[in-house]
């Protein structure tokens, strides 16, 4: 029979290797490639050629979407004409050692140009056909299903050609890629040789699909874990490999199911499909943090029969696009697949960066007005996005950019420049440059009441703004007098109840406790607390806050008993509504522990703490310092509570922990995990350079004792703000033991844990991070001692 050749669209770059795996459930997964295949090649005016290669030989049914019948050669028959062909070119045998071999790295290489030879001899176009003539969309099946071919299929040596040649199957991928945008590989289930190759030596991308067995959880991990493992540890294939699950069999008539099966139920003890799949990419990857909130509610595959959509796939499934269609998954999915998006960026994250990709691209680093204007908004909105994040440098680096477009365009007096200019202050500030943080204040407040008057909202908000800073650098006097005007010029224009009022009164009392007003800080608060009650109601975030604010200045003036109370009202309103794992409930969670060892109550201490390692244990992994601290802490209260034994097994446990398992797979890692374009890391800064204080007492009372201390904290302030990072270290380095003397004041003692905290993350140093934790429990625990003993000692 004449094999009629393959005309292709023109290529202006390599495309890209997909694999789909699942450990079960192989009709979904081919369905899901199916799927996607179609969509890829109606792309761009249906001009993107896509090849869909069916690996999976021995249960083979991917032609089947496409009624492909009748015998013709694919992926047996090919790869044994690559076998054949290495015979000729005298690589017949393993056992036989390969040229090179002995010169280490000489060997890949030869490998590489052996395996490129082979590629080149074998014609590969009579093993792929056309499936679809209104789209270049292209199929290699699993092979002639002759007679023999089962036979064939059982008896094929995967292994065996792999050590023949190592680097035949990566190079095999990179030649198709050359050729066609998007090879997507059906692979077998299970484990095998087979499923190696395609999950390991194949892919830039691996879509694994499971479904709702803790077997195919098991198997996802396993497989996920090998192929990054083995790309780590093997210099020829240090490539990058991005990680999409898709869960599939996804019930949507059944909520409650659906949501256990997600979430999960910690008094149920079943663990969610996400947490296991969030704490898989922590490990693979090294981000300390990761939530794929946003990707698991837009991809869920919905049960579907086994066949019941072939025909649908092979006549156009496109025009299936409602909410619950295969297609409004796959074309959602598209959003992270085709930018080279990580999972856990969020889907308007990567909407926006892909449009600022777009954007920069047509500008071609010129300036448009049609074109610039939404890419200065766009730019906005990231910045936004990153900052809620938590991603203070991605967050300022897009604050940056638009406000330079906007000051091209628009001026520095129009609206859009000073609110970006707004935010990029207060992003400066919580980052510690708060020179530059006072210096934009500055001019944001001269141009709002010159434009706008006085007493208008935004001159208003810039003034606060303002306060806020100068406080954070000390000057409380001129800090006070301009929340004075705030607040006066509030009540004038919206009267002394109304939420905004309550809000300057709320940052008025901020700043009076950092500077040790304590009862006038006391009465504002209480002011606030219940304005917020009766507007907004007992358990709105803003309530909640002032509450916790509240109950912090009430620790520090000995009222213990109605810091507690009040504590424990924002620990339950917390869980309730945030959640057991959510980042502010851990918070409110630590200071009610605090509170507890300031009245010597050591089992809730320990009832706290045990909430505190298991959350941060499944939200942030069992190696990210703060995880190691809660644990610390707790075993430090096993032993005040005499379970000698339990403290030892846990501080054993917590001597043995590899501090490399934060930082993922080591130095490969970091190819691995390479992001997409105008994608950013997620959980590579934190607002406030990882220095986020549990009280908002950060900064210390006039106190003649501790006037040296406060002189080298501020000293280690204006280092960290000038961004002299070598001397910011050896000062950090040095009051390590200082802070944590019992005679310092608990306000200036965390301020001094903040900021040697903030210098540790900033040079990413974990091990420095874990022995300050040490001695935070060890001075912790000498204060619970004198507690027991009968002696009035502050443990905060």
């Amino acid at each position: 029979m004449e094999i009629q050749r393959l005309t292709l669209p023109p290529r202006s770059g390599p495309g890209d290797v997909t694999t789909f795996y699942s450990f079960e459930s192989a009709s979904a997964r081919s369905v899901a490639l199916a799927t996607m295949a179609l969509l890829l090649a109606g792309r761009q005016g249906a001009t993107v050629p896509v090849l869909m290669i069916d690996f999976d030989t021995e249960s083979p049914g991917l032609h089947h979407y496409f009624e492909r019948r009748g015998e013709r050669p694919g992926v047996l028959e090919y790869f044994q004409a690559c076998r054949e062909q290495l015979r000729v070119l005298g690589r017949g045998h393993p056992a036989r050692t390969p040229r090179g071999a002995a010169d280490g790295v000489d060997a890949g290489v030869d490998d590489t140009a052996l395996a490129r030879q082979v590629l080149e001899a074998v014609d590969w176009e009579p093993f792929v056909e056309r499936v679809d003539h209104s789209r270049p969309l292209y199929l290699m099946r699993a092979g002639n299903f002759d007679d023999s071919y089962g036979e064939r299929a059982d008896q094929f040596d995967w292994d065996g050609l792999f050590q023949l040649c190592p680097a035949l199957f990566r190079c095999f991928g990179e030649f198709m890629a050359q050729r066609f945008a998007h090879v997507l590989v059906d692979a077998r289930s299970g484990r095998s040789a087979a499923v190696s190759i395609c999950t390991t030596l194949l892919p830039r991308r691996l879509v694994t699909v499971f479904t709702p067995t803790q077997r195919s959880l098991d198997g996802l991990a396993g497989v996920v874990t090998r192929a990054i493992e083995y790309r780590c540890s093997h210099e020829q294939e240090q490539r990058p490999l991005l990680v999409y699950p898709l869960p599939a069999a996804i019930d949507s008539a059944d909520s409650a199911r659906r949501l256990l099966w997600r979430r999960g139920d910690p008094h149920k003890a079943v663990a969610g499909y996400q947490s296991t799949i969030e704490q898989l990419l922590r490990q693979c990857y090294g981000v300390s943090r990761v939530s794929l909130d946003s990707y698991f509610d837009e991809v869920q595959l919905p049960q579907l029969h086994p066949m019941a959509g072939a025909e649908q796939l092979a006549h156009g499934g496109e025009r299936d696009a409602d909410r619950f269609s295969l297609t409004r998954t796959f074309d959602t999915l598209l959003d992270w697949f085709l930018g080279n998006y990580f999972p856990w960026q969020s889907l308007a994250e990567v909407r926006l960066a892909s449009a600022i990709g777009a954007a920069r691209e047509r500008l071609g680093g010129g300036v448009n007005l049609a074109l610039s204007l939404p890419l200065a908004r766009d730019l906005h909105q990231l910045g936004v996005l990153y900052r809620n994040a938590g991603h203070a440098a991605q967050a300022i680096a897009c604050f940056e950019e638009s406000i330079s477009l906007r000051q091209r365009l628009l001026g520095d007096e129009h609206a859009d420049t000073r609110a970006g200019r707004a935010q990029l202050a207060v992003l400066l500030r919580h980052d510690g440059r708060l020179a530059e943080a006072q210096f934009l204040h500055e001019l944001l407040l001269d141009d709002c009441a010159r434009l706008l008057g006085p007493e208008h909202p935004d001159t208003l908000s810039a003034r606060a703004a303002l306060a806020a800073t100068v406080a954070r650098r000390g000057d409380a006097g001129r800090a006070l007098a301009l929340h004075e005007q705030v607040i006066d010029a509030s009540e004038r224009l919206y009267g002394a109840g109304h939420l905004h009022t309550l809000d300057c009164l709320a940052e008025q009392a901020g700043t009076l406790a950092r500077h040790g007003e304590y009862s006038r800080a006391r009465m504002v608060y209480e002011r606030v607390l219940d304005g917020r009650e009766r507007l907004l109601g007992s358990e709105h975030d803003a309530t909640l806050r002032c509450a916790q604010d509240l109950s912090t200045l009430l620790r520090e003036l000995g009222d213990l008993g109605n810091a507690r109370k009040l504590q424990e009202g924002v620990v339950a309103a917390r869980e309730r509504h945030a959640g057991p794992d959510h980042p502010a409930t851990l918070q409110a969670r630590e200071l009610l522990a605090e509170i507890m060892a300031a009245q010597s109550d050591l089992a809730g201490v320990r009832a706290m703490l045990e909430l505190l390692a298991r959350s941060r244990e499944r939200s942030l992994g069992a190696a990210h310092p703060d995880t190691l601290s809660s644990q610390l802490r707790l075993a430090s209260t096993l032993s005040q509570q005499g379970e000698l034994d339990a403290a030892r097994r846990l501080r054993q446990k917590l001597a043995g922990a590899d501090p490399d398992t934060a930082q993922g797979k080591g130095a490969p890692a970091a190819a691995l995990s390479h992001p997409g374009q105008g994608g950013a890391r997620p959980g590579a800064a934190r607002l406030d350079g990882g220095a986020r204080p549990t009280s908002i007492l950060d900064a210390p009372p006039d106190s003649s004792g501790a006037d040296t201390l406060s002189h080298k904290l501020a000293q280690l302030q204006e280092l960290i703000d000038t961004g002299s990072e070598r001397e910011a270290r050896a000062l950090a380095d040095s009051l390590r033991q200082p802070v944590l003397r019992r005679h310092v004041p608990p306000p200036l003692r965390r301020r001094g844990m903040a900021l040697i905290r903030q210098v540790y993350l900033r040079h990413n140093d974990k091990d420095a991070l874990l022995a300050f934790a040490q001695d935070e429990v060890s001075f912790l625990q000498e204060a619970l001692n004198d507690a027991v003993g009968g002696r009035p000692v502050s443990t905060q």
